[in-house]
């Protein structure tokens, strides 16, 4: 599973030239193991859905954010809406730059996964830490209270996890595949543990993956994928991580 976290970027000459990069580059027209997808601005998620469409791609297309049930405010978008449009199944939730920006807590946070899952929208979860937390050795402490929010909810296998330290995210820093690995099957105990149906979520990992460090993430066990942010703006190398994760993966 690889997505394309696109964040405040794009405009109709770059989506072009993505899709025609990206699709000389990628391989057996990018199939892979649940699925590829772009979570662009929502001003550009008709170019995006119609681009991929034209090129007969199998992407998916993602909503950067949801209202939730409680905060339907000026500039948000809520789940009706999203389920509008044929383009959206799934959702980013909890990314730390909504975390920290703009102030969204474990209960702001839960109740737009519970938005949702009611909706048959497919949550991807965000979680890490921060730098001085990392050195301090809370890092399974900080994802367990971040993970708390999902204690006797129903979910499905329509939720995903990203783990995306903070400190690694588009900063050029990584921590070690291994360690990584580590992090990710407890992600996976926890919420097996704590959610009511016991399931193991798909965990991907976030912080300034490249198509020349990937390889390293998708050749550990619990690596499920990943969350691109900024190597994810230029379809080449979008296009090199996907084939990177379908040869490792060897779907």
């Amino acid at each position: 599973m690889i997505v394309a976290n696109w964040k405040c970027n794009g405009s109709k000459a770059m989506i072009d030239e993505w899709f025609q990069s990206y699709k000389k580059v990628v391989k057996n027209n990018g199939i892979c193991d649940g699925f590829i997808g772009i979570a662009p601005p929502t001003i550009f998620i008709n170019e995006v859905y119609n681009q991929i469409k034209k090129n007969n791609l199998n992407i998916d297309t993602i909503s950067q954010d949801i209202a939730g049930y409680t905060r339907k405010f000026t500039g948000a978008i809520s789940a009706d809406m999203l389920l509008e449009s044929d383009a959206y199944s799934f959702c980013i939730v909890g990314h730390s730059e909504r975390r920290i920006s703009y102030n969204e807590d474990n209960k702001i946070i839960q109740d737009k996964i519970r938005e949702c899952l009611s909706c048959d929208i497919n949550p991807i979860l965000c979680i890490g830490e921060t730098e001085e937390e990392n050195k301090h050795g809370k890092t399974k402490e900080i994802l367990e209270n971040q993970l708390s929010i999902l204690v006797n909810m129903a979910i499905t296998d329509s939720l995903t996890i990203a783990y995306e330290p903070i400190w690694a995210i588009g900063s050029g820093k990584t921590p070690n595949p291994k360690d990584v690995n580590e992090i990710h099957k407890f992600i996976k105990d926890v919420v097996q543990s704590i959610s009511t149906k016991n399931l193991a979520p798909l965990v991907l990992y976030g912080g300034s993956v490249t198509d020349k460090n990937s390889e390293s993430f998708f050749g550990e066990e619990f690596v499920d994928g990943a969350l691109i942010g900024g190597a994810s703006l230029d379809g080449t190398t979008f296009a090199k991580i996907v084939n990177i994760f379908n040869t490792t993966k060897k779907l």
